[in-house]
């Protein structure tokens, strides 16, 4: 595979929020808030969606998530997961935390040698736990 240079452009965009189908927004968006440290943002009163994200709101360096209700049931793998980093702890701490809050172990063929930990959300949806810690 070859790989294309990346030029810096004049002009780019940033991820600002991310959409995530789910069957109870407000479950995973409880879930979500505590692992990040987020806040409810937005509840769209219409269809039940759920905003989460920083204290400072929509449009800072972190994108925010939204959980939008589907029926749909999840039909394998998610083609993009999420990885988070511990900010005040070690990892084993926070897998720990993470773990009380209603993360799940995932196997997805580890070896046991690997320095992250692969996690399940409340609905199934794969997540990470890397090992760096992040200020």
């Amino acid at each position: 595979m070859r790989l294309m240079p990346c030029r810096v452009p004049i002009m780019a965009c940033r991820i600002s929020e991310l959409v995530i189908d789910c069957r109870d927004p407000q479950r995973l968006a409880a879930f979500w808030c505590e692992v990040l440290g987020f806040v409810v943002l937005d509840i769209d009163i219409d269809d039940g969606a759920v905003e989460i994200g920083p204290r400072e709101g929509f449009g800072g360096l972190q994108p925010t998530l939204v959980f939008s209700p589907t029926t749909e049931p999840k039909a394998g793998k998610l083609p993009l997961h999420i990885d988070v980093n511990a900010t005040d702890r070690d990892q084993d701490a926070e897998l720990e935390r993470l773990l009380k809050l209603g993360a799940r172990p995932a196997d997805i063929g580890q070896t046991g040698e690997e320095t992250w930990h692969c996690l399940v959300d409340p609905e199934g949806n794969e997540f990470c736990l890397l090992r760096a810690r992040l200020s």
